[in-house]
């Protein structure tokens, strides 16, 4: 997975016999490098063996043996004798053979038979490889014998390739090896929960976040070694401690009551490839290991090194509240090292239009007879947004399409619009304009409005879309051709003259997609369409003839939304196959695929600079991805439920997002750290939205209800010192009611789309539900 950070390659040692009594297949060095390769992301190609059952060690099988004895040879040459010695135990070997198979060079086979050779060379091959598998371990931070105390260090089930295929699934399960006597769960666990409650307050709330990923992999170990009755019982003792927002998750697994029941799953396939990240005190930490050292509880030790992600800072443990801040994602905590990356989160750099703006102005003012007091002022705010911020990316990092005549004008307007821009503050609240969409029997499920509020769209469940003008101009279609050929090219008002008056209506239907239309976004340019849907494509309609452009296909399962970028030719689809696609209007094929997320990738978001986007998924965190080389710079975790709406500020510092928690939280991109909490909303969040300067945010929900918040007093104070930002203490203040500034209530129409018009009169939409 692109975001995750890789697992050393392990070393395959299996000196279990396999099931039908014959040697499991030996792995040539070249296959063994395809497994390895293969082995820490999700979708490795190799097909795993059937796992080996729990019976008692034998002598290992011939094709075994040199294996073995090349992994034994090494750990005598590191002076790993503990992890030896218990390999050896396991393997029935006498010290006497390993020594001799060092002097041979040939003990992999008999000696003088046509495979001896062959076997040495095997031999040596796979010695380089433990090698190096055991540099890259150390290079993460711990050597072979530290794995597990007490137990050896490097057994575990092998990919082989040329079986036929099974699903990933089978590789990820083998790890699941009997590890304990079964009747025995029960009593580790409540002897680990006994331990936790009667710690220290301040190591207690730290510790408690072992409960749910324990219980989880102790749960999973069972099912899949085919205890299912102890499998039962341990669930149902245990499932009520776990936190509230996990519930969801809980339900998943305790449908898995048989081994079979585990073979395909997705849910088990992220438990599994996914270590669950924990971020714990050095103090905890030690705490925790001592206790499991003390008590000999292997067991609970082996998933802790197995399946955990100790995410280790110094200084004081975080309290109850910081903690159940940051938690609730699928995979626990986003690691810190996660959100060290720069992120160039600046503004790009405006471009130079002052001239037709101010020749503009000129002749306006001498129309109307009035002196030129204004003008100073116009190139003033023209040059102070034309200063180069410090944290923007390079103005060429990546290509973005050049200023058309037309797109230099709509500036012009924007320009012209924004000195007619109420401030909004505390003391002064936007109007509110909600379109309501009434009769929407064909069930509303996309809305979106352009830049300059002149057209709105509707994408609807009968798999229709709907554009609508909101000005008293209709919409109308280019002529024909042969109309076209007539017109003359050189009038003034020929852009006029293209445009058929017989088409002229308040509403355009536009067909082409067999699925609900999820998502819905128009070009900055307002000649563009995108709309994505159920059936796997996203469409590109065009606004001048209203018709279907180019169906883009590369996801193979409903797409959930779709978004331009704010300069145009790119956009971003996210859907149900969990990953995110960059695409260009020119391409038919995608330019960037983010891979990363544990489920659907729900919604998407181009930052205001155009280099970095951010998704919000079904497994609750937040990814910001860089667009230039499609690595994930940021990974927000906070969320209780999958993630519905996301906002950036408009000087690209912040992010805010909502979700079905009912919370918005609010992140700060430079530092990756949440810095607010915004409680209020009784059910999801659909629709966030900045104001034009940024000094509201406004929140709607299925609550039927529109909240605006102080987002300035919310940025303007915050701790970003090295401490903050090194440990992620975050003290949020309990309540966000001195925060809100109003809460206004529809009738029974939930909000699902917002919009602040250039002059900042904040439009609020959604589809009247009678009750």
């Amino acid at each position: 997975m692109a975001a995750l950070a890789e697992e050393p390659a392990e070393v395959v040692v299996k000196p279990d016999p396999d099931p039908d009594g014959a040697a499991p297949p030996q792995l040539s060095p070249a296959a063994a490098a395809e497994g390895e390769a293969a082995a820490p992301g999700s979708g490795g190609e190799a097909a795993p063996p059937k796992p080996a059952p729990p019976a008692p060690a034998a002598s290992p099988a011939p094709t075994d043996r040199q294996t073995l004895l090349a992994v034994l040879q090494f750990l005598r040459r590191s002076n790993l004798r503990e992890a030896e010695d218990a390999l050896r135990r396991e393997a029935r070997l006498l010290g006497e053979e390993v020594a001799a198979a060092a002097l041979s060079p040939s003990a992999g086979g008999a000696a003088g038979t046509p495979g001896g050779e062959a076997d040495a060379a095997g031999g040596e091959a796979l010695l380089s490889r433990v090698v190096a598998a055991a540099a890259t371990s150390g290079a993460a931070g711990g050597s072979l014998a530290a794995a597990v105390p007490g137990a050896a260090a490097v057994v575990v089930g092998a990919p082989v390739k040329g079986e036929k295929d099974q699903p990933d699934v089978s590789a990820v399960l083998s790890a699941y090896k009997q590890q304990g006597d079964p009747a025995l769960y029960e009593e580790y666990y409540s002897g680990l929960k006994h331990f936790i409650e009667c710690a220290l307050d301040c190591h207690r709330a730290e510790l408690s976040q072992l409960y749910y990923p324990l219980f989880v992999h102790m749960y999973l170990e069972l099912v899949y070694n085919q205890h299912e009755n102890e499998a039962k019982s341990f669930f149902e003792k245990f499932h009520s401690d776990q936190e509230c927002y996990y519930q969801d998750d809980l339900r998943v697994l305790s449908s898995l009551t048989k081994k079979e029941h585990m073979k395909g799953n997705e849910t088990m396939l992220d438990f599994r490839t996914s270590k669950f990240v924990l971020r714990i005190s050095r103090d905890s930490y030690q705490l925790l290991k001592r206790h499991l050292q003390e008590k000999q509880n292997n067991q609970i030790w082996n998933i802790v090194q197995e399946h955990l992600y100790i995410d280790i800072f110094d200084g004081m443990p975080r309290s109850k509240q910081q903690i159940d801040a940051m938690v609730g994602s699928l995979a626990g905590e986003a690691k810190r090292e996660a959100n060290k990356a720069k992120v160039f989160f600046g503004l790009l750099k405006e471009p130079e239009i002052e001239v037709p703006l101010d020749d503009e102005d000129e002749e306006g003012e001498n129309e109307e007879g009035k002196p030129k007091k204004k003008r100073p002022k116009r190139e003033s705010m023209g040059s102070k947004s034309k200063k180069q911020d410090p944290n923007a990316p390079p103005q060429n990092r990546i290509p973005l399409p050049e200023l058309k005549d037309s797109d230099k004008l709509d500036k012009i307007m924007n320009m012209k619009e924004a000195l007619k821009r109420v401030r909004l503050g505390p003391e002064c609240l936007p109007s509110i304009c909600f379109y309501t969409f009434l009769n929407a029997y064909q069930g509303l499920t996309a809305v979106d409005v352009t830049d300059d509020s002149s057209m709105i769209v509707g994408g609807f469940a009968d798999s229709t879309v709907r554009v609508w003008s909101v000005t008293p101009k209709k919409l109308r279609s280019v002529k024909s051709a042969a109309d076209l050929s007539l017109i003359d090219k050189e009038s003034d008002d020929v852009l006029e003259r293209i445009m058929d008056e017989k088409t002229a209506s308040e509403l355009k239907v536009l067909y082409g997609h067999s699925g609900p239309v999820y998502g819905a976004s128009f070009s900055p340019d307002r000649n563009y369409l995108l709309s994505c849907s159920e059936d796997g494509t996203v469409r590109l309609w065009s606004l001048q003839t209203f018709t279907c452009l180019v169906g883009y296909k590369g996801h193979n399962y409903p797409v959930w939304d779709t978004q331009f970028s704010p300069y145009g030719y790119y956009f971003v689809s996210g859907g149900h196959d969990r990953v995110a696609r960059l695409w260009a209007t020119d391409h038919y094929q995608p330019l960037r695929i983010f891979a990363g997320h544990l489920a659907d990738v729900t919604c998407t978001r181009f930052h205001p600079n155009s280099n970095y986007i951010a998704t919000g998924s079904a497994d609750r965190t937040v990814r910001l991805w860089d667009v230039l080389n499609g690595n994930c710079v940021r990974i927000f975790t906070g969320h209780k439920g999958p993630i519905h709406s996301l906002a950036f500020s408009p000087n690209g510092r912040f992010l805010a997002t909502g979700a079905t928690d009912g919370r918005v939280l609010l992140w700060d991109i430079g530092h990756g750290l949440m810095v607010g909490e915004l409680k209020g909303h009784t059910d999801t969040v659909y629709a966030l939205r900045f104001s034009r300067d940024g000094e509201i945010l406004a929140s709607g929900s299925m609550d039927n209800t529109v909240r605006l918040w102080d987002a300035v007093k919310v940025f303007e104070d915050l701790e970003t010192d090295d401490f903050t930002t090194a440990t992620g203490h975050i003290n949020l203040p309990e309540s966000s009611q001195d925060l809100l500034l109003g809460t206004y209530m529809s009738k029974s129409t939930p909000v699902i789309h917002l919009h602040f018009t250039r002059r900042n009169l904040l439009l609020a939409s959604g589809a009247y539900s009678p009750q």
